[in-house]
């Protein structure tokens, strides 16, 4: 069967086309103040290939396009039109464990959102063994917590 494996190789078809893009979401903020803006960048990113759907949201200066595109491309057609844009920096507020260390919270960033840093063990508080026993103390889970109070 070694020659025949060895043999059917040449004999198959390969395409000889690069791989095919992945289905991808991209969120990119842009600053849009007018319809006009809005419908310049809408414009641009739906005329690309692979675009799938294109959603702005001009009240959060954000667009988001899905479709079989490569983000750098997605964004690179978006500053020819001369806007100032960028990716999406925010992640939403419950998804972040801490989102109380500093540059978080972003005064531009949209109500429920804060921006999405690499959260460091160094900007991370440490939690010590002691401070674990205490919170326990104090826990809805712990049947003695009453005794305490």
């Amino acid at each position: 069967m070694g020659a025949l494996d060895y043999l059917s190789n040449f004999c198959t078809v390969t395409s000889t086309r690069g791989r095919r893009k992945t289905m991808q979401t991209v969120d990119i903020k842009v600053k849009m103040d007018c319809d006009g803006c809005e419908r310049r960048v809408k414009n641009a990113v739906k005329n690309m290939r692979g675009v799938k759907t294109v959603e702005v949201n001009r009240s959060q200066n954000r667009v988001t396009v899905s479709g079989f595109v490569d983000p750098n491309k997605v964004l690179k057609r978006v500053k020819n039109t001369g806007k100032v844009a960028e990716f999406w920096p925010y992640i939403p507020y419950n998804l972040v464990q801490y989102p109380y260390i500093s540059h978080a919270y972003d005064k531009r960033a949209p109500a429920g959102f804060v921006r999405n840093l690499v959260q460091t063990s160094a900007a991370v508080p440490n939690a010590t063994h002691d401070d674990e026993r205490i919170t326990h103390l104090f826990s809805d889970d712990n049947p003695n917590a009453c005794s305490i109070m």
